[in-house]
């Protein structure tokens, strides 16, 4: 019997080994901090997600921000230091201008799970944006969404009036306009950077998530956070796959990355755009951070602008990108957003609901043995 039983676990062992060893490991890049939620809630939970959906065929091991970071992450992935890295289309519209085209309604954005899920299917099933892919040598695999931004400041805005003469960070072109409309000073920057930034005195704030003042410490330097509506950040492509390295994978590898990668898209959202605001809203109530309502006139007259701004991001994409039909993307764009928002708030914004929402509706409709060819 204890022969029997030793001969088992020997055969049990070499099988877990080979299974162990035929394992993909595949090296993959947030370009975020440990504390941000596309490490912590996005690569974090796809290291946890590709073994289960690819039965321990697929793993990965995370490359951090000092390895790879944000700005560096398109040569990165051509050069295969990174095989799967979160790629910020706004970092790079020059190469990226359709799938851009999405970031410049960054303003409209009131619902996190919906704007993600409506820039999935928009990239997903826009020739266009798949034809700049690949010409980059990238497979795109879905995309996510922060909470809604705020002005996180030095000094305080309460009103219109308050923001003239400020220099704030700007994560793209819609919040630089948005800035320069209010007569404020817009600063591209990385995000990376802006705590320096700030605790030098070369900026007096940004315009960004909440979640900024824990994800990269910014409760440290920040004096006030003030609530208006400044849209959310939702241009990304939270995992983009080297082409030679989806293409090295079998169709089953492939779908099994999908569900992974699906699944991880909806668990980010859920951190960046419902819980980790919570929390940020806490830590700076205990840091002694004001929190601020803005005055009505100000969130009227911002809302005022995002409206005259949908027209002003097609003439943009088409001035400075020549995308002819920049208006009728956009259209289409806004058109999935109202769509997607519908289905958010019958799902209740639940992740796991909206990951099989997004599966059905997309992914299971895409041919994966083609898909990124």
């Amino acid at each position: 019997m204890k022969k029997l039983l030793a001969m088992t676990a020997l055969a049990a062992s070499m099988a877990f080994g080979a299974t162990m060893a035929e394992a993909r490991e595949l090296r993959i890049a947030p370009g975020a901090p440990p504390a941000h939620p596309s490490n912590s809630h996005l690569y974090q939970k796809l290291v946890e997600y590709l073994p289960q959906e690819s039965d321990g065929r697929l793993t990965a091991t995370v490359m951090g921000p000092e390895v790879v970071s944000l700005g560096q992450m398109k040569d990165a992935l051509q050069s295969q230091i990174a095989e799967v890295g979160n790629l910020l289309p706004l970092y790079f519209p020059a190469d990226l201008p359709m799938m851009a085209v999405t970031g410049q309604l960054s303003l409209i954005g009131t619902n996190s799970q919906a704007m993600g899920a409506a820039v999935t299917e928009f990239i997903v099933t826009c020739a266009p944006c798949q034809e700049e892919m690949k010409k980059m040598g990238f497979v795109y695999l879905g995309s996510g969404a922060s909470d809604v931004y705020e002005f996180l400041t030095t000094k305080p805005v309460r009103t219109a009036e308050d923001l003239k003469g400020l220099r704030l960070r700007s994560g793209g072109a819609p919040w630089a306009r948005l800035a320069e409309n209010f007569g404020a000073t817009p600063v591209q920057l990385s995000v990376l950077d802006q705590f320096e930034a700030i605790n030098q005195g070369a900026i007096d704030g940004t315009m960004a998530s909440i979640a900024d003042m824990l994800s990269f410490r910014l409760v440290e330097v920040v004096k006030y956070v003030t609530f208006a509506p400044l849209g959310l950040y939702h241009s990304t492509s939270n995992f983009t796959v080297n082409k030679d390295t989806w293409a090295s994978l079998s169709a089953e590898d492939r779908a099994a990355m999908v569900r992974a990668a699906n699944r991880a898209n909806a668990d980010f959202t859920n951190r960046w755009g419902h819980d980790m605001p919570k929390d940020a809203e806490q830590a700076s109530k205990d840091k002694g951070v004001e929190l601020i309502e803005a005055d009505a006139s100000l969130v009227q007259a911002i809302k005022d602008f995002v409206e005259a701004d949908i027209k002003t991001a097609g003439e943009y994409s088409q001035k400075e990108f020549g995308i002819a039909d920049a208006p009728e993307q956009i259209q289409h764009f806004q058109e999935l957003v109202a769509k997607w928002q519908a289905i958010a708030e019958a799902a209740n914004n639940d992740p796991a609901v909206m990951a099989q929402k997004v599966y059905d509706e997309v992914w299971s409709k895409v041919d994966l043995a083609s898909y990124g060819s």
